[in-house]
């Protein structure tokens, strides 16, 4: 049995959960390094992450670099001794950081690798429609997304699934394939298994703003799956009669239609909007028109004509 002493990385509330499943299995976590502090909101507070929440409460020692390549910071992660550094939901590390412990660096990835490599992969799985997806640890190496897997746990992803659903569930699922790849590493066994390149690469990249614009043109089934695949956040939107709304959720309707051509709208101004894709038209069931709140259609069509 090998004496642990980890570093963990990660930010949102995504890491939470699996530090806290380290804590609470006694591993000894011997410092977690997380983003700066950052001003938010109306007053311009600063805000901690989530992750510095959670290690304060447990009285664990908390860096926060705003350059990890600055030789001052990596001088005070070196005095930890860590042999493990876990990572979840953090940035990119540089090689003197990542290769620093003697066993190495393990990522926990919300995809089935090598499927999915990059920044969004939870909202890639869902827009493209698959039926399937899971989470990954994984040694890190140059490229990223590319090291040799520890263990894979599989999800499935269900048809009226959102982001924020599954997102949930990864996170769990994800926690529990920490505790289970840091329990076979302080063993000893582990395996190490290198990424199957010869399949075709599914990539995950960062979303924008402006890529969340839905494409009425495309089929009923790949715009639902794209607004599902965008809610909660950073969300579908749309322009109806020169305003914006995000659309977080739908229905298909078999056979029905809205208009001639794709973006076309029909209502009646009580209880449904449909809105014609470039196959059946989809019945928007929540949405948020710029500046309000999110509702539930009817209760915007009471106090809205479109």
């Amino acid at each position: 049995m090998k004496d642990l002493r980890i570093v963990y990385m990660g930010t949102p509330e995504f890491a939470v959960p699996s530090l806290q499943i380290l804590v609470e299995n006694g591993f000894n976590v011997v410092a977690v390094i997380t983003a700066p502090d950052k001003p938010k909101g109306r007053g311009q507070k600063l805000a901690t992450s989530p992750v510095k929440d959670y290690a304060v409460s447990q009285s664990i020692p908390v860096l926060q670099p705003t350059n990890l390549k600055n030789s001052a910071f990596q001088e005070e992660l070196k005095s930890y001794q860590a042999n493990l550094q876990v990572v979840v939901a953090f940035r990119m590390l540089p090689v003197a950081v990542w290769d620093m412990p003697e066993i190495g660096t393990f990522n926990l990835h919300a995809s089935l690798l090598p499927q999915y490599r990059g920044a969004a992969p939870i909202n890639w799985a869902i827009i493209n429609g698959e039926k399937e997806t899971g989470v990954t640890t994984f040694f890190l190496k140059h490229e990223i997304d590319t090291g040799n897997v520890i263990f894979q746990e599989k999800e499935v992803i269900e048809e009226d699934d959102t982001v924020g659903d599954l997102y949930v569930r990864l996170m769990d699922k994800g926690a529990k394939l920490v505790l289970k790849t840091v329990s076979a590493i302080q063993k000893g066994d582990y395996p190490q298994d290198p990424q199957d390149e010869s399949v075709e690469i599914k990539h995950a990249p960062k979303i924008f703003k402006e890529t969340c614009e839905i494409d009425w043109t495309k089929s009923s089934q790949e715009v639902y799956d794209f607004i599902r695949g965008l809610s909660p956040y950073p969300a579908a939107w749309t322009t109806l009669n020169d305003t914006t709304f995000k659309i977080y959720r739908t229905e298909k309707l078999e056979l029905a239609t809205a208009g001639d051509k794709p973006g076309d709208f029909k209502t009646d101004n009580k209880t449904y909007l449909h809105i014609q894709t470039g196959g059946n038209a989809l019945a928007i069931t929540e949405l948020q028109m710029q500046g309000k709140k999110r509702m539930k259609i009817e209760d915007f069509l009471r106090g809205n004509n479109l």
